[in-house]
């Protein structure tokens, strides 16, 4: 069985956690994976906005309103990755 689960720290993350292997490490002088939290969640924010702006203005138009549910849908997948990203960088993971 495995250890019971426990909140990690800010260190363990910067540490590495434990059984992470990193498949590019050591391979022609390649630096170790780095985390895009940060980019993620502006671009998590960029389509959220630009989705809804959108899919607003398509709405208001006479033209097939399928669109606009596309991008209502997409929307709210940026919504959900926002909050995912945002827990995990409130929980301390680097990037």
């Amino acid at each position: 069985m495995s250890e019971p689960r426990r909140r990690r720290t800010r260190e363990e993350y910067a540490r590495g956690l434990p059984d992470h292997h990193d498949p590019t490490a050591g391979i022609g002088g390649a630096a170790p994976a780095q985390s895009a939290l940060t980019l993620r969640l502006v671009l998590a924010a960029f389509g959220l906005v630009v989705c809804t702006v959108f899919g607003v203005l398509w709405w208001r138009t006479d033209l097939p309103t399928w669109p606009a549910v596309v991008l209502f849908v997409l929307a709210a997948v940026a919504l959900v990755d926002l909050v995912v990203v945002a827990r995990r960088k409130l929980r301390g993971e680097p990037g």
